[in-house]
Formats: structure tokens, C-alpha cells, sequence
């Protein structure tokens, strides 16, 4: 085999570090492919290339660009660039159709002649597959030794600039979607209360703390006239931007139908309904909805899977645990909920809402806050204002547990006064 002059050794290494510089210059994943493959065929003389990513989640390599074809996706156990990706070492094949590893499928489809293949795995600083490089066809004959030698400082230097390319890629994503969750939580938190409407003879106080940056727990207060307020308050099935943005259209809806001042009942089938339509079967909200009257000091209530309500009797000091009035929303569409229950509210009496974070919240040993505790709470406070009894039970839970919050936490309580 005749040895490369010294002005193709000193043209070659030229190329090489005008290549290492390019590399070096570019952040950009598919500017680098594209200059992979066009100093590839350049330095190799070939007609074309093509780079395969590899996706180790899948074993899989795939294109983001070809020379010449169109994206192809394959598993690494297979073909020529599958066996240069896990034996990790450049193969040089003379004659393509005489080797049974290589796959004719794509001459087939392309109409293109593959003489012979020079597959190259690249690696990254640490040795690990980021990908393979086939090179096909030598303009003149088939490829050398002086060909692979020089193969091999290509794919290091490619190797290396492509691992920079994905940690910066990776590192853009997630800031990008950092981003987006900080903007998703700026409009669920200004769409959540931070204090109820002013309602004669009511003390209302609510509160709400998701378990990731978004959350699927909403509360809800729209005053519908002078005396009455609409209290609504859920859990959609789940924790982020999902079932945030489920929590979003349920409280629209809600809002909506109330503006009509329909019935509690009538209100609660149609969002039902609705909802059902939109969501998926792994999906569903516990939805609360109840009218506050000044004029009658009676909140009129549906439950909708919401559950337990905690309905304090201040003169008695006694707690009624109120379940749901049928299932959640969004299960099945034609379901009737049940004509809505009263509360009527005497001066001390407390009625107080809270999502199942606060009674599933789970100690290491196993136990869970649960309803009895809660109770416990509001009857030692009943003589507090909303707020207080609220920020009692809040502590509670945050003293009773010795593991992180692992659900939406989103409480309203609402006190009868003189």
C-alpha cells in the first residue's frame, strides 16, 4: 500500500484543524452535522456521507441529516453503523454487497449504488457511543488505511464537539422550559384568590400551595349579586402543567354557567358533560360548587367526588363529616348529581374545604394525617377568625408530617359571624 505524500499528510492536517476550529466556533447540534459530513466526504473523498445519532434510551441510531437520503431510525443491533456502534471501532468495507451486514434496502428505495463503506463510531470525552459516521464511496478506488487513520481523528473531533452540542441543546430546553412553567405559574397564581369577595354575616379565608411549580388543586369565588357568592373548589387528577391547565378550564366553566345563575345541580351536569368530552380516561376533577346566601346564611352545595367537607356546628362544637353527592367530573357524561345540599349557618358555624392533600399526607411510618385531625383542629380554633383556623390546620399538617409535600394543598373555610 503506497504512504501518503507530504503534501496530501500537510493538506490533510490543514483540513483538520480548519475542521477542529469549526467544530470549536459552532454551538449548533445540526450545524455540526452538516459540517461533520461535508469535511467527512471532503477529507475522505467520498461521495456521500451520512451521521447517525445514537439514542440510548432505545438502542437506536438515527439521522438527523444524510447526504443524499432522507431521516432513517434503525436499532443499534443491526447493519454496518450498528456493529461499528458496539464494537466501538471503525469498519472498512471494500465491497458492500459482499458483506451480509450491509442492508440494500436503502439502495433500493434511493436508487443509489453503495460501493463500499467506512462506518465510524464517535465517542465522546469519556469513551461513550454519541453516534456513527458512514462514509460511502471513495471517488477513487475504495478506502486505505491513511483513509481510516485520518477517519479516526474526524471522529474524535466530532465525537467531542457533538457531546458539547447536546449538553447545550439539553441545557437550552431545559431552560426554555423552565421558562415556560414560570409563566404557567404566573397566570394559575393570578387566577387562583388571594382573599375572598366581602360577603355580610361571612368570614371567608382560602389558600393554596402547589406541589410543583403548577397544580391541579383550584379555589374559586365569583360574586353572583349583593348576597350571593359562588364558592367553587376542586382537584384534577394529578400534579403540574396538565392538570393545571384542567383546573383552568374547569374554572372557567364553572365561572360561566354561574353567570347565568342556573341552578347548583343544573351547573354541576353541564360541566360534567363537558368535561367528560375533553378529558382523557386517566383524568378527572373532584369538584366542589356551593352558593353562599347572606340574605338566608345558607351555602347551597354540590360535591362532585369532593370529599370529606367538615361542617362545624359552633353552638355545639360538634363537626358533621359530609361525603360526596356522586362522582367526580369528567367519568361519565350523562351521570345526574343529586338535587344539592343545604347548610344552614348559624353565628360560629364553620364550614371548611380541603383537597386530599391535607388528609393523604403520609408519615414515613405510613401514617396519614387523615379527617379526625383536621377536626381536631377546627374545634380548638372555631372561636378564631377564618384565617386563623386556616393557618391551624395548615401547621398541622406541616408538623404532623417528616416527609416533603406530595400533593397540591388548597383550603377554604368559610365562618358564620353575628
Amino acid at each position: 500500500m503506497e504512504a501518503p505524500k507530504g503534501k496530501d499528510i500537510n493538506k490533510n492536517t490543514q483540513a483538520l484543524l480548519e475542521m477542529a476550529r469549526a467544530l470549536g466556533a459552532s454551538s449548533e447540534l445540526d450545524d455540526l452535522l452538516a459540517m461533520v459530513v461535508g469535511y467527512s466526504m471532503e477529507l475522505l473523498g467520498a461521495e456521500r456521507a451520512s451521521l447517525f445519532l445514537y439514542d440510548a434510551e432505545h438502542e437506536e441510531l438515527y439521522s438527523r441529516i444524510a447526504e443524499g437520503t432522507s431521516e432513517l431510525r434503525f436499532s443499534v443491533k443491526s447493519g454496518l453503523a450498528g456493529t461499528a456502534a458496539r464494537e466501538l471501532k471503525i469498519i472498512n468495507i471494500p465491497d458492500a454487497y459482499q458483506d451480509e451486514r450491509f442492508n440494500r434496502e436503502v439502495d433500493k428505495k434511493t436508487g443509489y449504488r453503495t460501493r463500499n463503506i467506512l462506518s465510524c463510531p464517535l465517542t465522546d470525552y469519556d469513551g461513550k457511543l454519541v453516534g456513527v459516521l458512514q462514509v460511502l464511496n471513495k471517488k477513487n478506488g475504495t478506502f486505505d488505511e491513511s483513509d481510516i487513520a485520518l477517519a479516526q481523528a474526524l471522529s474524535a473531533q466530532a465525537g467531542v464537539a457533538l457531546q458539547r452540542a447536546h449538553l447545550i441543546e439539553e441545557y437550552l430546553e431545559k431552560l426554555q422550559l423552565e421558562n415556560s412553567m414560570r409563566i404557567a405559574q404566573e397566570i394559575q397564581q393570578c387566577l387562583l384568590p388571594k382573599i375572598a369577595p366581602p360577603l355580610a354575616g361571612f368570614d371567608i379565608a382560602c389558600w393554596s400551595r402547589p406541589c410543583d411549580a403548577t397544580g391541579g388543586d383550584y379555589c374559586d369565588f365569583l360574586l353572583l349579586d349583593e348576597q350571593q357568592l359562588m364558592v367553587s373548589f376542586g382537584d384534577v387528577t394529578g400534579h403540574g402543567i396538565g392538570p393545571a391547565l384542567v383546573s383552568c378550564a374547569t374554572r372557567a366553566m364553572l365561572r360561566a354557567l354561574c353567570k347565568t345563575k342556573g341552578k347548583v345541580k343544573d351547573i354541576m351536569n353541564n360541566v360534567n358533560f363537558l368535561m367528560t368530552a375533553d378529558l382523557p380516561d386517566n383524568r378527572f376533577v373532584t369538584a366542589f360548587l356551593g352558593v353562599l346566601d347572606s340574605s338566608r346564611s345558607e351555602m347551597v352545595f354540590c360535591s362532585a367526588g369532593q370529599g370529606p367537607l367538615l361542617w362545624l356546628h359552633g353552638k355545639e362544637n360538634r363537626v358533621d363529616v359530609l361525603g360526596a353527592d356522586g362522582i367526580p367530573v369528567g367519568i361519565i357524561a350523562d351521570f345526574e348529581y343529586q338535587e344539592p345540599k343545604v347548610a344552614k349557618m348559624e353565628p360560629g358555624d364553620v364550614f371548611v374545604l380541603l383537597t386530599d392533600g391535607f388528609y393523604e399526607w403520609e408519615r414515613q411510618d405510613g401514617e396519614l394525617f387523615g379527617a379526625d385531625r383536621a377536626v381536631e383542629v377546627i374545634r380548638e380554633k372555631r372561636a378564631c377568625p377564618a384565617s386563623e383556623i386556616l393557618d391551624a390546620v395548615r401547621k398541622a399538617v406541616e408538623n404532623f408530617s417528616d416527609t416533603p409535600q406530595g400533593d397540591d394543598l388548597t383550603a377554604i373555610v368559610v365562618k358564620r359571624v353575628e
